[in-house]
């Protein structure tokens, strides 16, 4: 895997994956940062565990939301400390031993950015199921 990152302006850079996507992050606050980039991809990531985990096992999913939350260390780096990942999933038929099953096999088998994270940052899940409308 590859990527660019291209300084634009000011603390603005575009970066250029390998397969020709390109997002803009900026130090400022008019674009996205780096840090929010990797919060998003913890949720991205696992979410992406979730809806597969649960597809495969033939389950009926209609929707699956995650909501982040994270602490930063107050001084320089300014790490993340802690991130809180919380699914809302939705279906028809789904089981809370299902979705607790897909939520955990992503965070401590198949997630890789939060597998990276683990041992400098406490990350913990939580879940919640809604019944897909008739």
């Amino acid at each position: 895997m590859k990527a660019n990152v291209s300084w634009d302006k000011d603390l603005t850079f575009t970066g250029t994956t390998e397969s020709g996507y390109k997002t803009v992050m900026d130090g400022s606050g008019d674009a996205i940062s780096p840090m929010e980039s990797v919060l998003l991809s913890v949720g991205a990531c696992s979410s992406i565990d979730v809806v597969d985990i649960l597809k495969k096992g033939r389950h009926q999913i209609d929707g699956c939301q995650c909501e982040l939350n994270a602490e930063r260390a107050e001084n320089p780096p300014k790490v993340f400390e802690k991130i809180h990942a919380h699914y809302t999933v939705t279906g028809s038929g789904l089981t809370d031993k299902s979705v607790a099953r897909a939520v955990q096999l992503s965070a401590e088998k198949y997630c890789s950015v939060m597998l990276m994270l683990k041992g400098n940052v406490a990350i913990t899940t939580s879940y919640s199921l809604e019944e897909a409308a008739q």
